[in-house]
């Protein structure tokens, strides 16, 4: 198995699971990883994130100066020049001295390909580093990166070996912006076997909302959509994670006939709290639409693991959700739609229990065949020893 290095920005980060699962899952496959971190976070994380960090490499440390630019030959050094030259949003000597820092370690590791998350400033790094130590490089796009603020993403797409798209329509738009670009599709998965259905079947007759309190996360949809439930029909609604929109979703709640005790903010919370707390809840709303910026979810991983535990999903047709939840397993909406998110929730409501146990196996069946980390590893790894 080739020896990969990852090229990380921010890490480790409450919200972004899906990093660590991946690298944990490509070590389980057989490859040994190395991590380089360039900003290593402080706050609240995932407890194996944090002991993930703790045995990654800081970019600080690296070698700096002249030194690490030492074994870079001349047709390496082109091939970098070429990318740095093509971007233009970071500066061309930083760039160039940063790369050769993770260069130089990845050329000591015996490092044969290097992995970034994210379009932004770890590919455009990634990209220098790998030409500079002549080695293959990939990187993943999520949806921000592109859609939000893409940073010389033409540039990027054409530079890298292979780039990871998580859904079938941000390939599609990647393919798009760089045609000659190799894309790769590549789902993020998770692990059945954390995550598993409560075996009464019982449920405490709430909602649960999990994700960052951004807009594309369609949480004042799903306000709206039970707003316009009678007081007697409507279900409570548990909201878990925090955002700059925390303040105003309360204020709007209310304002648009929500009660207090109609919604509950909980604040971020693990992974290990949705595995023990999530299969007990009616079901899963994640109404994803586009944000106000063109940001937008295109592999949401919690959806993923709430059909993991058996839980109904409410979603919308949008992005990678459209490959992820079927009729079998829950109901689609057309996104920024409060009232098809109203009449969702009505058939949610409405579900008898042999048809909620009937959606339980074919959501928690449709994981375990499409959407494992394991599988995951293998699309990946497979990508990599093509690189």
């Amino acid at each position: 198995m080739k020896r990969l290095a990852y090229l990380l920005a921010d890490f480790p980060v409450l919200s972004e699971t899906f990093i660590g699962n991946e690298i944990r899952a490509m070590e389980r496959h057989g490859h040994t990883v190395m991590p380089v971190i360039m900003n290593r976070r402080t706050g609240a994380a995932q407890p194996e994130d944090i002991d993930l960090a703790d045995r990654s490499t800081l970019l600080s440390s690296l070698t700096s100066g002249p030194r690490a630019l030492y074994g870079s030959g001349p047709r390496a050094l082109r091939r970098a020049e070429r990318f740095i030259r093509e971007q233009k949003m970071l500066p061309a000597l930083s760039l160039l001295y940063q790369g050769a820092r993770v260069a130089r370690f990845l050329r000591q590791n015996r490092i044969d390909h290097l992995h970034a998350h994210f379009a932004g400033g770890a590919a455009a790094h990634a990209i220098v580093a790998a030409r500079l130590a002549g080695i293959t490089v990939s990187f993943v796009c999520h949806g921000h990166d592109v859609y939000g603020e893409p940073e010389d993403l033409q540039a990027k797409l054409s530079h890298a070996d292979f780039i990871v798209a998580v859904c079938r329509d941000l390939a599609n738009d990647l393919g798009t912006i760089a045609p000659s670009a190799k894309i790769v599709d590549v789902p993020c998965g998770t692990n059945p076997s954390r995550f598993l259905p409560r075996e009464t079947g019982e449920h405490n007759g709430r909602l649960l909302f999990v994700g960052r309190l951004v807009e594309q996360k369609g949480i004042d949809d799903l306000l709206a959509a039970l707003a316009a439930l009678p007081i007697k029909e409507r279900p409570r609604l548990d909201i878990v994670g925090d955002g700059p929109i925390r303040e105003n979703l309360k204020d709007n709640g209310l304002r648009i006939g929500l009660r207090v005790e109609d919604m509950t903010f909980h604040g971020p919370k693990s992974a290990a709290w949705f595995a023990e707390h999530g299969p007990g809840y009616l079901g899963l709303v994640a109404p994803f639409k586009v944000g106000p910026d063109g940001a937008r979810d295109t592999g949401p991983l919690v959806v993923k693991e709430a059909m993991a535990m058996g839980l109904p999903v409410v979603s919308t047709a949008f992005m990678g959700v459209k490959e992820t939840v079927t009729p079998e397993t829950g109901w689609l909406v057309p996104p920024a739609d409060p009232v098809a998110l109203t009449d969702a929730i009505r058939n949610l409501l409405a579900q008898k229990p042999a048809e909620r146990r009937a959606m339980a196996k074919a959501a928690r069946a449709r994981v375990e065949a499409h959407f494992t980390l394991d599988r995951s590893a293998q699309l990946l790894s497979a990508a990599i020893k093509a690189a």
